[in-house]
């Protein structure tokens, strides 16, 4: 079984940067695409950016041109350089796997998740 662990959230003005980390153990053979989404209190999980294994991207409108998501492939691990935060980017951060090749972002494609960094993004 994958596990999944973020890390790299915190708090940050608006206008600032964070890099979040997802480190990837266990058995990640059955993973094709690792993807980023976020929760904020009260709303649905959204799906943010995701990589496959090919080295294909994908974001959300929300987030393009600020986000860039790239992978260690020695290290297992997948990032989320996040620019230009903004207050509407708070919320927990997930990564997850899922073992296809996703078009778009939806949590219910995604097997595996960690348990969230937090992203708090102040005015």
């Amino acid at each position: 079984q994958e596990q999944l662990a973020e890390s790299g959230g915190g708090s940050v003005q608006a206008g600032g940067s964070l890099r979040l980390s997802c480190a990837a153990s266990g058995y990640t053979y059955s993973s094709y695409c690792m993807g980023w989404f976020r929760q904020a209190p009260g709303k649905e999980r959204e799906g943010v950016a995701g990589i496959d294994r090919d080295g294909t991207t994908k974001y959300a409108d929300s987030v393009k041109g600020r986000c860039t998501v790239s992978r260690d492939k020695a290290k297992n691990t997948v990032y989320l350089q996040m620019n230009d935060l903004k207050p509407e980017d708070t919320g927990l951060y997930y990564c997850a796997s899922s073992p296809y090749r996703t078009r778009r972002l939806i949590p219910r494609d995604f097997d595996f998740w960690g348990q969230g960094t937090q992203v708090t993004v102040s005015l």
